[in-house]
């Protein structure tokens, strides 16, 4: 447990105005994003990703790994992500509403500022693009309990994402530290993506365009998993001072 700290839990986004200055403008102290020193470390990442989802991910355009250590315990983190709803105080719900189908997460519709329909009459989207929803999730497999074998203790929500601009997969993965590797706190949460901009498994040259999604991606998701810690860390502080607290 962290123990008895002063932590807060995160602050809760009000409007899109809000969304934008926590999720986009804020810069963490914490980086997330994993950065490879050679094509060969990337290539081995990408090989033990395979070998836990059973995906290939390099076959997308875009490919960026986040991760963040946070103290408490592996299940008690994914049973977090499992509460990953239009309600999530670590998600821009006012820009990127989550909505589960029929409440499952096994079909969850990514929607901009919550519209289900364009606005003022539009039928086909806005310039060739079609927005809503930004994209649709559905699960691919949703690995509620470890593997008998698993020693690393590891637990995966992964999507197959569709609709709207990218397609690819999407994973939050959750596992227990490996010492060895140089992490310290109890439990290692992972962001994987592969999404391509342009919603086909486009290869040519817009590098301008696929830079700024990635970058805008890559600071969101910094956010959003840096809220996770904190939620986390400050809810187990307060189990531990109040063992009555829920």
């Amino acid at each position: 447990m962290p123990g008895k700290q002063n932590i807060s839990p995160p602050s809760r986004s009000r409007n899109i105005v809000t969304d934008a200055f926590l999720f986009l403008f804020h810069k963490p102290k914490i980086g997330t994003k994993i950065r490879f020193s050679s094509p060969e470390e990337r290539q081995n990442y990408t090989q033990r990703i395979i070998q836990r989802t059973g995906i290939d991910v390099e076959k997308y355009s875009v490919l960026n790994i986040h991760k963040i250590g946070i103290e408490a315990p592996v299940s008690y983190v994914f049973n977090e992500l499992l509460n990953w709803n239009g309600d999530s105080t670590c998600w821009p719900n006012h820009v990127a509403r989550v909505e589960r189908k029929e409440g499952k997460l096994e079909e969850i519709s990514i929607l901009p500022f919550g519209w289900k329909k364009y606005p003022f009459g539009a039928k086909k989207g806005f310039l060739g693009f079609h927005f809503i929803p930004l994209f649709y999730l559905n699960s691919i497999n949703i690995k509620y309990t470890p593997d008998s074998y698993d020693f690393d203790n590891a637990r995966y929500l992964l999507y197959k994402c569709s609709g709207g601009y990218p397609i690819g997969i999407f994973s939050m993965y959750v596992r227990s530290s490996i010492p060895d590797m140089g992490e310290e706190k109890k439990t290692q949460l992972f962001f994987v993506t592969s999404f391509n901009f342009y919603g086909k498994q486009y290869t040519g040259k817009r590098k301008l365009v696929n830079r700024i999604w990635e970058g805008v991606h890559d600071r969101v998701t910094r956010n959003v998993l840096v809220r996770i810690k904190q939620l986390c860390e400050w809810r187990l502080n307060k189990i531990s001072s109040n063992p009555e607290f829920l």
